[in-house]
C-alpha cells in the first residue's frame, strides 16, 4: 500500500516513471476488461490500446483521499473507455443532436429519479428536457448500446433482472475466465462494504439469493412497494459510486 501511494504521489507530481510504473502494475485489468469486448468487428489488441487510455485516465484522476481500492475507480473508466469507442466507431453512426439529447436525457432521469424516489415517467422527462416524447424515444433507441449495468435486461410482475446479476454468470454458455471472475467479485464486494447492513440484505436477497420483491419484502417486514422504491435508490447510489 505504501509502495502504491508513494508512487500515486509521485505521479501526480508529474513523474513520468512513477506514473508508467503505476499504469504496467494494472495491465492486468486492461487484459480482463478487453476480454469482455471481443468479437465487437476489433482487434483485441486494438481494444486493449483503448483500454490503457482509461487506465491511465484513472492514474492521473485517481483521489488518494478516497478510501477505495484503485482497482474499484479504474474498472469502470477503463469499461467506459472502451465503450465510447466502440460506440462512436460503430457501423451505425448516431448523430451528434441524437447523443447530446441522449445524455441531457440521461442526466434528467437521473435528477428527477433522486427527487421523485422512483422511475420518472415519458411525460416528466419530456417536460424536465423540453424535449417532445418522439424525440426522446428517438435518442433513447439511437443510443441503446451504451448500457448501465444497472439496466433491466427482463421484467415481469414488477420484478427486474439487471445487467450486475450476471455478471458472475457465463457469457453465451462459456465459462468466464477466472481473473475476470475474480475481478467482478472484488468490485461488486466493495459496492457492497457501501451499504448499511439493512441495505446489503436487502440486495442479497434480491440478486444473490434470487429473491422476488414480494418474497424480500416478506423476509424483511416490508412492503413490496418498500423494497421497490428502496432497491431503487440502492442501485442509484451504487451506480454513482461507479461513475
Amino acid at each position: 500500500m505504501e509502495h502504491f501511494r508513494e508512487l500515486m504521489e509521485r505521479a501526480h507530481g508529474g513523474d513520468k516513471t512513477a506514473r508508467d510504473a503505476l499504469v504496467s502494475e494494472n495491465l492486468g485489468l486492461v487484459h480482463a476488461i478487453a476480454r469482455r469486448f471481443e468479437h465487437r468487428g476489433h482487434d483485441r489488441e486494438e481494444i486493449f490500446q483503448i483500454g490503457c487510455i482509461g487506465l491511465m485516465k484513472a492514474v492521473d484522476k485517481f483521489d488518494l483521499s478516497l478510501n477505495l481500492a484503485f482497482s474499484t475507480y479504474a474498472v469502470p473508466m477503463i469499461m467506459g473507455e472502451i465503450r465510447r469507442f466502440l460506440r462512436d466507431d460503430g457501423m451505425v453512426k448516431v448523430s451528434r443532436t441524437l447523443k447530446e439529447n441522449a445524455y441531457k436525457i440521461a442526466k434528467e432521469k437521473e435528477r428527477l429519479t433522486r427527487e421523485l424516489g422512483r422511475e420518472p415517467d415519458l411525460s416528466e422527462v419530456s417536460a424536465a428536457t423540453g424535449l417532445g416524447t418522439e424525440e426522446i424515444v428517438m435518442a433513447m433507441e439511437a443510443n441503446r448500446e451504451v448500457e448501465s449495468i444497472y439496466q433491466p435486461v427482463y421484467e415481469r410482475d414488477g420484478d427486474e433482472l439487471l445487467m450486475i446479476d450476471q455478471l458472475c454468470g457465463g457469457d453465451g454458455g462459456r465459462e468466464e475466465p477466472e481473473k475476470e471472475a475474480v475481478l467482478n467479485h472484488m468490485v461488486i464486494e466493495q459496492l457492497l462494504g457501501l451499504l448499511e447492513e439493512r441495505e446489503r440484505r436487502l440486495i442479497r436477497l434480491r440478486y444473490f439469493e434470487g429473491k422476488t420483491q414480494s418474497e424480500t419484502a416478506a423476509a424483511m417486514g416490508m412492503t413490496q412497494v418498500q423494497v421497490s422504491r428502496t432497491e431503487k435508490k440502492i442501485l442509484l447510489r451504487l451506480r454513482e459510486n461507479l461513475s
